[in-house]
């Protein structure tokens, strides 16, 4: 799996989940708990990450959708 997205603005990584989920794409929200835990230090921004077999699916639904400045660097 691999992170296409870290934001600690979680309404974006909500809407990027529900995009990918609505073209049948799974996803997965890591590290949210832990960067509520940690507070205002912004040390971990929760990722969205999806299968190495959706990634360049997902990044295209993704930029197709606008939210092509958001996403990580491939590689």
């Amino acid at each position: 799996m691999g992170d296409i997205i870290r934001s600690h603005d979680l309404v974006l990584l909500s809407y990027a989940q529900s995009l990918l989920k609505a073209e049948g794409i799974g996803s997965f929200m890591a590290d949210l708990n832990l960067a509520v835990a940690e507070g205002s230090i912004g040390a971990f921004r929760p990722r969205l990450l999806v299968t190495d077999e959706d990634e360049a699916r997902a990044r295209r639904i993704l930029r197709e959708a606008g939210l092509g400045d958001e996403l990580r660097p491939d590689g």
